[in-house]
């Protein structure tokens, strides 16, 4: 303490004084718990520093230790890919936690191949909006920086050149010159067209990594699937915000669909697969938002979707899996699918010509034909139609139903039939009583096929977070074909956007608020 502040003190009654005192020593309690919560969110980015750095060495162990003669050489290929994803995927999410300073950290960098000459080049010129200095001087242009970004358009590679002019002022000697534009990949050399052929290409389409790698090279770029994979790593990492307000849209919705389809994975290290599982989250065909989210989970039990539907408390679409059970005791309202029931009696027919069987579809379809007249209406109209023309028929299909399982033996194919409707009945009928309701859960079996075409291409999942990565970026990509947009353009123009894009405001980039 100065002598100055002594003297002040000096001059205080005992009054001022001990409030002079209280208000020091509410000053420290502050700083106090300050450092507290500085320290403890410390210890939580180093303990998550410690858990993806322990990640990425398994990775590294496998990427370049000794290789498993249980595989072929073909699958070794495929999972060395989505090991580097990974790898670069962890890299970039350490970057975002590191609580050591920038400067502090040496990083090596692979030395990076000259784009080829005889590709075309676009020159995009980045220059200051004033070229007069604050001083009131003229500048005068004294160099340029440029860097070179590979471009792609379908079926033609090309290279922006962005010049950034360097403007000096003689009189003060202050440089001005305009700044890097943000990019999704920080000193990167993709654009955002090429980033979104990539991810297209693998996850759309689907194409391996090292088949697109070939495409390329007879494009006459070469580019390593090594660098093909730290690009897709990245993009995964920076879209998961994303992901995550697409989520928390869809558990606003009233009514949703959930279904779930087994994916081939394998850990690092390990011989053979064993069944993961993806999970599809959609908003009906009636709501106002379109969308599907999917979770990737290392299997089927129920708690993955306790976990994606907690606290939600609407009415879930889905087949008769138990894994939704418990969610229905906690206040979720289960909404049976007509379509499971029709597929029972559909098989039964096909197998062996059984008249119960025709008889049940008879009933189940003319339940369809009201449901494609009502298509246009209001979730209102659609009620009161249901009410006075699906119910009759209902009503007509329990009693029918109940009669003739008194008539066939148990254990048959018609009472298994049977049987898996009426022990449904509650659920099935539900749709009655909203029109915000579907009949059928095949709105989210549709979106989930893409996953099934895509398996006999991918093989398996290289990673719990290679799966996390696909089913987030196959997120966008579906919920853009939803909402009849170009997934292409839309991930181009989101990637352009997102490193810029206010945190309050990132739902504008959701697909179904995305205007091309």
């Amino acid at each position: 303490m100065t002598q100055l502040q002594l003297t002040d003190l000096q001059n205080l009654t005992p009054d001022q004084l001990r409030e002079r005192v209280l208000q020091l020593q509410a000053t420290v309690t502050d700083q106090q718990a300050v450092i507290v919560q500085r320290d403890a969110a410390i210890q939580r980015y180093q303990i998550r520093e410690e858990q993806l750095t322990h990640e990425m060495a398994l990775l590294r162990r496998h990427r370049f230790g000794k290789r498993s003669e249980g595989m072929d050489k073909h699958q070794l290929t495929l999972l060395d890919a989505l090991v580097d994803e990974d790898i670069a995927a962890i890299e970039a999410e350490l970057e975002k936690l590191s609580v050591t300073p920038a400067k502090q950290k040496v990083r090596r960098q692979p030395k990076r191949q000259a784009l080829p000459k005889d590709l075309p080049r676009t020159e995009i010129h980045h220059e200051p909006e004033s070229t007069n200095c604050s001083c009131g001087c003229a500048l005068t242009r004294i160099g340029e920086d440029i860097s070179e970004k590979l471009d792609y358009q379908p079926g033609t590679f090309s290279v922006e050149r962005h010049i950034r002019g360097k403007w000096c002022c003689r009189d003060c000697d202050s440089l001005v010159q305009a700044p890097v534009a943000p990019h999704i990949i920080d000193k990167g050399i993709p654009t955002t067209h090429l980033l979104a052929q990539i991810l297209i290409s693998k996850y759309a389409d689907p194409l391996p990594l090292h088949r697109q790698e070939q495409q390329f090279a007879r494009a006459g770029v070469s580019i390593p699937r090594s660098t093909l994979a730290n690009w897709v790593g990245r993009c995964g990492v920076e879209l998961q915000p994303l992901i995550d307000a697409l989520r928390e849209t869809l558990l606003n919705e009233a009514v949703l669909h959930a279904d779930e389809t087994p994916v081939a994975m394998l850990a690092p290290g390990k011989e053979q697969t064993h069944k993961a599982y993806v999970w599809a989250y959609a908003s009906t065909r009636y709501s106002g938002i379109q969308g599907v989210v999917y979770d990737f989970q290392p299997g089927r039990a129920g708690q993955a979707a306790r976990d994606f539907l907690a606290g939600w408390q609407g009415k879930l679409v889905c087949d008769d899996y138990g894994g939704y059970k418990a969610g229905f005791a906690n206040g979720i309202i289960e909404i049976g699918c007509w379509a499971h029931a029709r597929r029972k009696f559909h098989d039964l027919h096909v197998a062996n010509k059984s008249q119960i069987a025709e008889q049940a579809l008879g009933y189940l379809q003319d339940l369809y034909r009201i449901e494609r007249e009502l298509t246009q209406l209001t979730p209102e109209e659609r009620q009161a139609q249901r009410q006075s023309r699906s119910k009759p028929i209902i009503d007509q299909l329990h009693h029918w139903l109940i009669a003739k399982r008194q008539q066939v033996p148990d254990g048959s194919g018609t009472a298994k039939a049977i049987d898996y409707s009426l022990k449904r009945w509650d659920a099935l009928i539900r749709y009655l009583d909203d029109g915000a309701v579907p009949i059928d859960n095949n709105w989210v079996e549709n979106q989930i096929r893409p996953w099934a075409i895509g398996r006999s291409n991918w093989l398996f999942a290289g990673s719990l977070r290679s799966g996390q990565r696909a089913a987030n970026i196959m997120t966008l990509i579906q919920s853009a074909k939803i909402n009849g947009l170009n997934p292409h353009a839309y991930l181009k123009d989101v990637m352009e956007k997102l490193p810029t894009q206010k945190a309050s405001k990132i739902g504008e980039l959701l697909p179904h608020n995305w205007k091309p």
